[in-house]
This record gives structure tokens, sequence and C-alpha cells, in this order.
């Protein structure tokens, strides 16, 4: 059926304070059956990811108290146009959308419009930020009651219609949002409705992000405190009694990565892991691929070894890519990789690769390079002679493996499904963000990404990167890091995301600890 032979509809999504996996289950699944997504841009770019490469993805502004980039007019107008071509559009709206998001207004266009459409709620950041800045909203010690309020009316609307003398007093903790811009005449008015200056008072700017700030004073003195810290907006205001529990309940700034800036120079196929692992301990991974993966198709290797895959008693799999590759060229000759012998993969990684890719897999953990510590592995189980053995791998890869696997009687297919090449980056961009000491610690995982980042930088971006904490994944790794003039300063135990993070605690850890906020 054509787009234009279906009925188009409308998903209106919150998309959460700012962390991007603060998104419910039911916003993802909506992003992922997209034909068009509106998105503002509180919303998090990474969200984006989650919708087709086909969809059609329109920034549509709307950022706080700012001036538009579109009315909201002209968005309601392109929301009824695109479900009318027969498209499933996702409003992506930051927070909730029927918290001060509009989304009510877009709502009822679409039904004037005759328009289906469904609400999935979001984090709204009037709960959110306040529960990572470590402030209930509610503590029966403190708190019974809550208000939610915006600090900015519409332009077209008088600002007197905000009764700010009689939510004053009328409950425990008052939330205001986009409201930094009159933040002093905000704590006047509530002040002269008879709440008490003393009042304990705090914002919080970048909600859920590793670059969260909170500030805590009084209601008299929050916007001096605030302009002296150089908080801007998006921020969350709470005023209450319960901003006394900070001290006592903060946890997401306490994290020991809080606020660290680490650079992941895997592919994203494989950086996934590694960021989620990173930002649960409260880092942001910022992502600059220093290679990329190119499929090898159609050689005499791989349709000999496709041909008679059940044929094989071992199938070693070294990382996420080879199961990856593997997979995708079978699929590509519509031919089912039914596993009659073992799959062993090194780390659990590349085991989930290879799960992902329907091959049921032994996990190896290693404590040294993949190729040794696997072939040390096979060996113990004295499983090797005469054993017929896959290997897919890339080409020009290391030959450890395949030449210790014949030394000990196996019968080797070594097939190349991938190779890597340079990706490119914006190196200026890089050298800048170096030599501002805006990224705590480099991450390299295979001598290739090492290569092409020092090859990628000029003079000025090398010296600025050998003053920044550098950590390798394995001795190898370790090795093309002192070859390349960037010595290592930690090495993961194990080659996985776990072991990495806790390499970088202990590092971090063992410094001094700056006010990251």
């Amino acid at each position: 059926m054509s787009r234009a032979e279906r009925d188009g509809r409308v998903t209106l999504v919150g998309a959460g304070p700012g962390a991007p996996d603060l998104i419910t289950v039911r916003g993802q699944h909506a992003l992922r059956s997209a034909d068009a997504v509106l998105y503002d841009e509180l919303a998090s770019p990474l969200l984006l990811d989650l919708a087709p490469a086909t969809a059609h993805l329109v920034n549509v502004g709307k950022r706080g108290h700012e001036l538009p980039t579109r009315s909201q007019q002209d968005i309601n107008a392109l929301i009824v146009e695109l479900a009318g071509q027969g498209l499933h559009v996702v409003r992506l709206k930051g927070g909730d959308p029927y918290i001060f998001g509009r989304g009510g207004e877009e709502a009822s266009a679409c039904r004037a419009a005759g328009i289906p459409f469904q609400v999935v709620p979001g984090v709204s950041a009037s709960t959110g930020a306040l529960a990572y800045a470590g402030i209930p909203v509610t503590d029966r010690r403190h708190a019974a009651s809550f208000a939610v309020v915006t600090g900015h009316n519409d332009p077209t609307a008088a600002r007197e219609a905000i009764d700010w003398a009689g939510l004053a007093t009328a409950v425990d903790t008052l939330i205001v949002l986009m409201g930094m811009r009159n933040l002093q005449d905000i704590a006047a008015k509530l002040q002269a409705g008879g709440r008490s200056p003393e009042t304990p008072a705090a914002a919080v700017m970048h909600a859920t992000l590793p670059s969260q700030h909170t500030v805590v004073s009084t209601l008299k003195g929050l916007a001096e405190a605030v302009a002296e810290a150089g908080l801007g907006a998006p921020a969350a205001i709470v005023i209450g009694d319960v901003v006394k529990l900070r001290d006592e309940l903060q946890w997401f700034e306490a994290l020991p990565l809080f606020g660290r800036r680490i650079l992941v120079t895997r592919q994203p196929e494989q950086a996934g892991s590694w960021s989620r692992a990173l930002e649960a301990v409260g880092a942001e991974a910022v992502q600059l691929p220093m290679i990329g993966i190119v499929p090898i198709r159609g050689t005499r290797e791989i349709e000999a070894a496709l041909a008679q895959f059940d044929q094989y008693e071992l199938i070693l799999l070294t990382s996420g890519n080879a199961a990856r590759e593997l997979a995708a060229r079978a699929s590509e000759a519509s031919i089912a990789l039914d596993v009659r012998g073992r799959v062993v993969a090194v780390g659990d990684a590349t085991a989930q690769a290879a799960l992902d890719a329907g091959l049921p897999v032994e996990r190896v953990r290693t404590a040294g390079p993949h190729a040794e510590a696997m072939l040390a592995a096979l060996r113990e189980r004295g499983e090797l002679e005469g054993c017929r053995v896959l290997l897919p791998r890339a080409e020009r890869g290391r030959e450890i493996l395949g030449r210790g696997l014949r030394e000990s009687g196996a019968l080797v297919d070594e097939v190349p499904v991938y190779r890597t090449e340079p990706a490119p980056f914006d190196a200026a961009s890089l050298a800048a963000e170096l030599s501002a000491g805006r990224i705590d610690a480099l991450t390299f995982a295979s001598p290739s990404a090492v290569r092409n980042f020092t090859a990628g930088l000029d003079a000025r971006g090398l010296e600025a990167a050998k003053r920044v904490p550098v950590a390798a994944i394995g001795p190898v790794t370790a090795r093309a890091c002192d070859e390349a003039g960037l010595p290592p300063s930690l090495q993961a135990e194990r080659p996985d995301a776990e072991a990495l993070v806790a390499a970088l605690e202990s590092h971090f850890d063992a410094r001094p600890r700056e006010d990251r906020r």
C-alpha cells in the first residue's frame, strides 16, 4: 500500500528532560515507525537516530522563551500537511507534550483536520530535573503539595496573567520552568505575596546531562547566585523546603565520572556499549570514530565458506564486526547460517553481536589480546587436531590466531569479510576542544584508530592531545599509542566497556578532583 493510499497519523512524543535514555519505550517505538519527525531544539539529537534512515527530519526550533524558528501556527500546519500525505508524523517535544509543550494546540489542530493522533507522555523537566539534582518534589517531612508554572507566558498574553502573589503561599513546592530571564522579578513577586525570603531555592541547568549544574541559595539570593555561576536556559527553578534535602540525596553529580568528557574513537556499531557504560557513571561520551568499516562482498573465499557453513566444527569470532559482516554476507546470498558446530566469541560485546545475528555463542572472557587469549583457551580444551575452523576477520588483520590454530592441527579457513578505512573527522574542531581542555580522556581500541587519530591532527592538535590522559584497550593498542607519541595513562584489564570504565574511574579517583559541577 502506498503512502497516498493509507491514512496519515500523528504521534506526539515526549522526549524527556534531556538525557536520551529517559524517553519511554513507547516513544522509541513511535520514532522507529516514523515517516517524518518534527523535533524541538531541546530534544536530544541522538533520539533522531531511532528514526528510519528514510524519515524526513524537520527542526522546528521551539527552545524555551527564545524566538521560535517557526511559529506555532506554521508547525500545526506542517503537521497536518505531512499527515495528510499519508505519513506517520512524530512530533518530538522536549519534556512532556502537555506540560508547557503546546501539545494540546497541536492535537487540536489534528482533530480539526480529521487527522488521528496519539500522545506518548514524557518525563517532564519539572520532575526530572529535580530528581537528578537530588531534590524531591514532595517529601512528607517538608512538602505535601506542589505546583508547576511557566516563568514565561505566551508573548501575546499579559505577563500579569500568572498570579504570583497567590502562588507564593498556596503550595509547599513551587517549580518554575522557562523562568531564568524573569527570575529576579519572579522572586520579588513571590516575596511580596508572603513567601519568606529565606525559603530554600535552587536552579538546575542542563538537567540529566553530564553538563548539569545546580545552584542552591535562598529565594531572595537565587537570582544573584545564578548570575554569579553563569547559569542560563534551559533550567528549572525550585522553591521550597525540599531543597534542604539536596545535600543528602544528590546522586547524579556524585557519580565517579560526572562531568568528564571522554572521547570514544570507535565506529558507531561498536561505540554504543562504551557510551552507555560511560554515561552510567556520569560521563559524556564524545563519539568521534577514527575508522570506518567497509564490507567485502562476492569473493570466492566468502562464497565457499557460506556454501559449506554447516560443515565447520568451530566458528571463531574475535570482533563484533566479524559477526555482523558474516551474517550480512549470508543474508545477501539468502543462505541460512545453519550452525552444526560451536560458535566461540571473545568478550561480551562480540558475543552480543553474534547473538543479534542469530548465532548461538560461547563467550570467552579474556585478560589479554583477543587472538592470544582465544588461542590459549582453545588449546586448553585439546580439541583442535583435525577440527574444521572458520575464522571470519578483517582484511590485513593480525595472523597470530590463524597461524596458531594451524600449528595445533586445525584446518582453518580465514575469510576476510570487511576492511577498515580511515574515517574523516573535523581535525580543527577536535584540536580546539583539546586545546581548550574540554576533553578529559582519549580512548582507543585498535592500533588503526590511534594511527588515524594522530595522522589527522596538526602539530597544535597533537601537542594538546599529549596533555590528555590516554586509555588503551589491550597491550597491542597500548604499543601503538607509545609508537604514536601518546603513551597510555591507563590500560583496561579486559577488552570490554566495563573494564574501560573501571580503569578510568581508578585513574581519575587518584587525581585531585576539581569542581565538575
